[in-house]
């Protein structure tokens, strides 16, 4: 973990979240804002229409690219938003996984949204998230 922030945990907030409730970063620290990570290829063309851990895993791989070129990595991650085309709680859980997964034992505070409708044709899954660059 950077030495640029810190994640928080409370003794009077339930441990059961997998990622820690808040994040304090140095006023110093470079902070990165990555738009919406999408699940398109590198044809612009949407991928695993239909399957929201297939769209996951695209999504976290670009993110991990615009993170990178912009001088940060999935462990400088600060705070994380998670949108999910889906009225069903599992369809979520299993995209949230995916994104656990990649994010390791790296557990920056996090969001987890079901929405209606994402920008781009058959978008299952979006993820947002702001770093401290190096």
């Amino acid at each position: 973990m950077s030495d640029s922030f810190s994640l928080v945990r409370s003794r009077e907030l339930s441990d059961v979240a997998e990622y820690a409730y808040a994040a304090r970063v140095d006023p110093t620290a470079r902070l990165v804002f990555a738009a919406g990570a999408c699940p398109l290829d590198t044809e612009g063309a949407t991928v695993a229409v239909g399957d929201h851990v297939g769209q996951a895993r695209q999504v976290m791989a670009n993110l991990r690219v615009a993170l990178r070129d912009a001088g940060a990595e999935l462990d400088d991650v600060v705070k994380c938003t998670v949108y999910v085309v889906s009225q069903r709680q599992e369809d979520l859980v299993a995209v949230w996984e995916v994104v656990r997964e990649a994010f390791g034992a790296h557990e920056p505070p996090n969001t987890l949204l079901g929405v209606s409708v994402l920008g781009y044709d058959d978008q299952l899954v979006e993820v947002e998230a702001i770093a401290v660059g190096h």
